[in-house]
């Protein structure tokens, strides 16, 4: 038993990390200390200076505990650590976890190559990034490749030269064939280097020469190669056009602005590699009463570069942070190199990361906007969907769809929506194994009931074991079934319901003759929806989520050679014997119904194989 006030005499005055557990054992917030003794009986000290966010989550702690560290900054190390892998709910979270692409140049080779990477390394070769696009890496590693013809083989040169047969890009004029020795090393060199000034923003020597091959190759009347090179001019001018210059230095810096608005704040970065900008990114952030511009950005700080590779130089804010001095080492230990924190208050770095504020507020409040439109779309629809049904509450629907082709290989799809949005970990893809031919009814019967029993026997052996019953995937049961189709469909569901003591309505989503949905059918009737409504866009997508996850699975088992019939199910039953059966008696019904001796008539036939094609059918009886 936790003794609040014993525990908290045992807190040493040592730098460490604490985490807040609730009564769900969840741990709902996690913080460093440079004396874990001060800091955390703090928490439980009536004081006037707790915001309400403090109060409301020291009101949560169950439970607490800690762990010692050699230093403060090491503490902090391990606060960003814990904070990305427990994400506690009144921790200052940064929602999105993005990783950023590189553009990486092996020049420690003596053939470099221009590759994709999403992290940096310590092997000697030339990053450059991040970018926020890894659209935008990969065209501009497609037009280094045709602009410098350099190779993107993973052969060991020199070692390999002339061992093998030069690839497709020698042949296309997208390479020098290195590989075959048509190219020296100090040529390929210059090369490279062009890279790597084509990748630093020096653009205009390859502006001026694609330029002048262009009008060469016109003058010449080589029409079709003047269009290459105004092509890759158009290209590299696209490119050249992205990387506008911020300041007159060339240092790498980030280039952070705030807005807030209530619960929800955005960060907006500008990323500045030698002078220029070479992108930006925001990112949601979820933030507590009473948090102030300082401590989200602390937060955002500690959270963001604790997950990205590159350090810049310089950070420029457009407030102080909480801890700066600690945050610099840690920076720097990261870096390798000094980095400062700055908050500009004048002049154009100050311009800029005004603009960066600017830009956080846009985003913010056409998020808002787009939260509304998708809260009409989403839970605005699925209110709707329960008042037309007579329903106090749909937030959980799943709908169920069958996909076969003459009967062979059925497949069943069970695809979920919450709150009006898919929720594809739930999804659930079903063989069906006790129906032979194509009899959907009988196929839907066996998906729904071995859904609901496999819900129902994971709920009886949690109990059983005494753990809580952790409402997810099968376990979970919805407030609505949707049958793809209409009474038929229907009655097999409320058939399985009945038989399982279960009280889950169940509805029918029709189709028109064209195959269009036209309405619901629940409870014996058939309900007319506007066309036009929200609702009515909900119910067709989830009837196309649903078929397409089914034939996406059916297609995915065709691809694999693996849906023939269900004959491949009997032993001794392999290819050869499968056709001839097919062959000779044209229908799986035809083959259930024969006897061993019209079996064994079949000369690809043994009566060993026969007897098993027989019990195999029989058995299922």
């Amino acid at each position: 038993m936790f003794q609040l006030e014993e525990e908290l005499k045992k807190l040493p005055g040592k730098p460490g990390v604490y985490l807040m557990h609730n009564d769900q054992d969840e741990i709902i917030y996690v913080g460093k200390a440079i004396s874990l003794k001060n800091r955390v009986r703090q928490y439980f000290q009536s004081s006037r200076g707790k915001s309400s966010k403090i109060e409301k989550m020291v009101s949560h702690i169950a439970w607490f505990e800690y762990i010692i560290t050699d230093s403060e900054l090491e503490a902090l190390v391990l606060e960003c650590n814990l904070i990305k892998e427990h994400q506690p709910r009144y921790n200052t979270m940064l929602k999105d976890d993005k990783t950023y692409p590189y553009i990486k140049v092996t020049v420690q080779e003596d053939f470099p190559r221009v590759l994709f990477s999403r992290d940096m390394k310590k092997d000697k070769s030339r990053y450059f990034g991040p970018y926020t696009s890894a659209g935008a890496v990969k065209d501009t590693i497609n037009l280094i490749h045709r602009l410098y013809k350099i190779r993107t083989c993973h052969r060991a040169l020199p070692e390999n030269i002339g061992k093998e047969r030069p690839c497709l890009n020698y042949h296309i004029k997208q390479c020098d064939a290195p590989c075959q020795g048509y190219i020296s090393k100090e040529e390929y060199r210059k090369n490279v280097d062009q890279v790597l000034d084509f990748l630093s923003g020096n653009y205009n020597a390859i502006l001026k020469r694609l330029e002048a091959q262009m009008n060469e190759a016109a003058e010449e009347l080589d029409f079709e190669s003047a269009a290459g090179y105004r092509e890759l001019l158009f290209s590299v001018q696209k490119v050249a056009q992205k990387q506008k210059i911020t300041d007159s230095g060339n240092e790498d810096r980030d280039v952070i602005g705030l807005a807030v608005d209530g619960s929800d704040a955005v960060v907006q970065v500008f990323f500045v590699r030698e002078g220029k900008m070479i992108g930006r990114d925001h990112f949601q952030i979820s933030v507590g009463d009473g948090d102030t511009p300082s401590q989200i950005l602390t937060g955002f700080v500690k959270q963001f570069y604790s997950g990205t590779p590159f350090i810049p130089k310089e950070l420029f804010l457009q407030t102080p942070i909480e801890d700066e001095e600690l945050i610099v080492k840690w920076l720097e230990a990261k870096r390798g190199q000094k980095v400062t924190i700055r908050v500009p208050q004048k002049g154009e770095k100050a311009r800029l990361v005004e603009l960066a504020e600017k830009n956080a507020g846009l985003i913010l409040s056409q998020d808002r906007e787009k939260l509304k439109k998708e809260h009409v779309k989403t839970v605005g629809a699925m209110n709707s969907l329960a008042e037309i049904l007579g329903l106090k509450q749909v937030r959980r629907v799943e709908a169920f769809d069958i996909s076969n082709i003459s009967g062979f290989e059925s497949v069943g799809s069970m695809v979920v929506f919450e709150d009006g949005k898919p929720k594809r970990n739930d999804y659930r893809k079903f063989r069906i194994k006790s129906v032979i031919g194509a009899n959907d009814y009988a196929s839907m019967e066996e998906v729904l009931s071995r859904r609901f029993l496999h819900g129902l026997e994971e709920m009886r052996r949690m109990r059983e074991d005494g753990q809580d019953e952790k409402m997810g995937g099968f376990t979970r049961f919805p407030d609505l079934i949707m049958m793809d189709g209409g009474r038929g469909q229907v009655n097999i569901a409320l058939k399985v319901m009945d038989r399982l003591s279960l009280t889950i309505p169940v509805c029918g989503m029709v189709k028109d003759d064209n195959h269009r949905t036209r309405g619901l059918y629940y409870q014996n009737v058939e309900l007319e929806i506007d066309t036009h409504s929200e609702m009515f866009r909900l119910i067709t997508r989830i009837q196309d989520e649903a078929h397409r996850f089914a034939i996406e699975y059916h297609r995915s088992l065709r691809s694999k050679g693996q849906v023939h019939s269900i004959l491949d199910d009997i032993e001794g039953v392999g290819p050869v014997r499968r056709k001839a059966l097919m062959r000779h008696f044209q229908t799986i019904d035809e083959i259930k119904s024969a006897s061993v001796e019209d079996l064994k008539s079949l000369p690809e036939m043994n009566e060993n194989v026969a007897e098993n094609i027989y019990r195999f059918f029989h058995a299922q009886q």
